[in-house]
């Protein structure tokens, strides 16, 4: 139902096989509500009531592809055949409400075996028995809530890894889901291996650029072998430390990325490493904005943020400048999941309640006094 007049966010975007019915992504949000990595019925509902709100794009939790790749005790897990059902459940209720579903695979490397945000958000004691050992390239701590030193891993914990993320993408596809996000952000164990403040290590794992990408590219091809070649694999990259050496991060950031798309990637979520407990984030609305278009331009992926989007008219813009080419919307879906149709209305789109799923649309559309237009 586009045409000239329609605004950016609201144009189709097609990627490979997938064509995602407008710009708006909803990307992962942990929910710490899983026992045993499995989903419940709050997935469920959560995930569904997100779908039904008129985004193009739902991207489920980190999902972990080992039980001490979880953050939490309380974290998604994919490392089991029989997590396979829950999570197949959650993409038929995205695709039923018309958007296309996505899965994040995650490993939390030295920041796992954490206390759920509401019970702390801080390192499990080591002799708590909800707890476990995290890993990471190197026995660097990374402080503050989280102090407790992780076991640097050996070649055969890395080649180990890489297969968990291999056997959990299988499970994903059985799953259903059509967009595959990596996790390689966020102070987790890929971005610790590209991060000097994590990484240590003096083998080819370590050191200059080349190998402190080498665990993210070997990753990334191990996956591509699994990943239906037809649908969109992607990444969740923290290409920004805020940490006074930006300028030298963002270099090989992006020249991480570029090997990233001559390694069969497909898109980039552009974010923060959050790889050290201090760093100067300079929080605001649409602040990681210019960052992405650098990224898209000089890569030559499309891409998006989660990062203070949450404007419609300023969501609009990024797409239609070239800044973006897809806007995620997180925390202002969890207070309004109708975010899209608001965001229709703001930018005074004919007809907006088409952004809902038909059963909404109809009834918001015949029923809708006119002063609510």
């Amino acid at each position: 139902m586009t045409d000239q007049s329609t605004p950016a966010l609201f144009t189709p975007f097609r990627l490979k096989d997938v064509t995602l019915r407008n710009r708006i992504a909803i990307p992962p949000m942990c929910q710490y509500s899983a026992e045993n990595g499995y989903t419940n019925d709050w997935h469920q509902h959560h995930y569904a009531s997100l779908a039904r709100g008129g985004a193009g794009l739902v991207i489920v939790e980190a999902t972990g592809v080992a039980p001490e790749g979880r953050i939490s005790p309380a974290c998604l897990g994919l490392w089991e055949d029989g997590q396979t059902q829950g999570l197949a459940n959650i993409a038929n209720s995205i695709k039923a409400a018309g958007a296309v579903p996505g899965i994040q695979l995650a490993h939390a490397g030295r920041k796992a075996s954490a206390n759920v945000p509401w019970e702390g958000d801080d390192h499990i004691a080591a002799d708590d028995p909800r707890g476990w050992q995290p890993i990471g390239p190197s026995p660097v701590a990374f402080g503050a809530h989280l102090p407790r030193e992780p076991e640097a891993m050996t070649k055969a914990d890395i080649e180990r890894v890489k297969q968990d993320f291999v056997a959990a993408t299988r499970r994903a596809v059985a799953a259903g889901f059509e967009w595959l996000e990596l996790h390689f952000a966020h102070g987790y164990l890929a971005q610790s291996f590209f991060s000097t403040h994590a990484n240590k290590r003096t083998d080819e794992y370590g050191g200059d650029l080349a190998n402190r990408a080498r665990f993210l590219l070997e990753t990334l091809a191990a996956v591509k072998t699994v990943w239906p070649s037809n649908l969109p694999l992607t990444i969740r990259f923290g290409m920004i430390e805020y940490d006074g050496h930006d300028e030298q991060t963002l270099a090989d950031a992006i020249q991480v990325g570029k090997w990233f798309k001559e390694g069969g990637a497909d898109f980039i979520s552009v974010t923060v490493g959050f790889n050290i407990p201090d760093a100067q984030i300079p929080w605001g609305p649409a602040f990681l904005a210019p960052l992405t278009e650098k990224v898209r331009n000089e890569v030559g992926l499309p891409v998006a943020t989660a990062w203070g989007m949450d404007n419609p008219q300023r969501a609009n813009d990024a797409v239609a400048t070239g800044e973006m080419d897809l806007v995620m919307v997180g925390r202002a879906y969890l207070a309004n999941p109708h975010w899209t149709l608001c965001a229709a209305e703001a930018l005074h789109l004919d007809n907006a309640t088409w952004v809902l799923p038909a059963p909404y649309a109809h009834w918001l559309a015949r029923y809708r006094p006119a002063s609510a237009e």
